[in-house]
């Protein structure tokens, strides 16, 4: 079906799907998020990628999908559980997982030194939200998901969602689209 993309998923993506399952993992990528993470890595040849939250690695696998071989990714989360899922499944020397909490990562990392960042966790989203943003190039790309309400959202979660979409629209360095696309992604290019 058009609009499906999980037939086109990297080959670790079924191994990682299946292990994220029987971990009970209720907070995986959708396929239909991989895919455009793997588009706009592409977009970005010889660049610095960064993924705040690794998860289990399924969006992990779809940006290393799409780098190519001068382009490098680095995939932080504080969960050794879930990450090492990701560690097992996904060997590459352009990939480096880092086992440290998003916010400290964010934080100790110099500014403009990544070409796309893609804040799947609190840090770089709901924490240190503008030190993430510094983090870009310019022409750099800032994702999101999870924009469009979840069922294992907290009831006062929405109005952070609200809120952090109107600090990306009027941010004054971004140009910002909305997706009503898997799980609601937001895109943002920095001017």
């Amino acid at each position: 079906m058009f609009g499906d993309n999980e037939y086109a998923a990297p080959a670790a993506w079924a191994t990682i799907q299946a292990r994220t399952a029987a971990l009970g993992f209720d907070m995986p990528s959708e396929a239909n998020t991989g895919a455009l993470l793997r588009l706009l890595a592409a977009s970005k040849p010889g660049g610095r990628m960064l993924e705040l939250g690794t998860g289990t690695g399924l969006a992990t696998a779809w940006l290393l999908d799409g780098l190519d071989a001068a382009a490098s990714l680095v995939s932080v989360d504080v969960d050794p559980v879930v990450q090492d899922v990701a560690r097992d499944a996904l060997k590459d020397d352009r990939l480096r997982f880092v086992l440290a909490d998003g916010l400290d990562y964010v934080l100790a990392q110099p500014p403009e030194s990544f070409d796309l960042i893609f804040a799947d966790a609190w840090p770089g989203k709901y924490e240190a939200f503008d030190q993430a943003l510094a983090l870009l190039k310019r022409g750099g790309l800032y994702v999101i998901d999870d924009m469009l309400p979840q069922p294992n959202w907290p009831e006062e979660h929405q109005a952070r969602v609200d809120a952090l979409v109107d600090r990306l629209e009027a941010h004054p360095d971004l140009a910002v689209t909305r997706l009503a696309w898997a799980s609601g992604l937001i895109v943002a290019a920095r001017r």
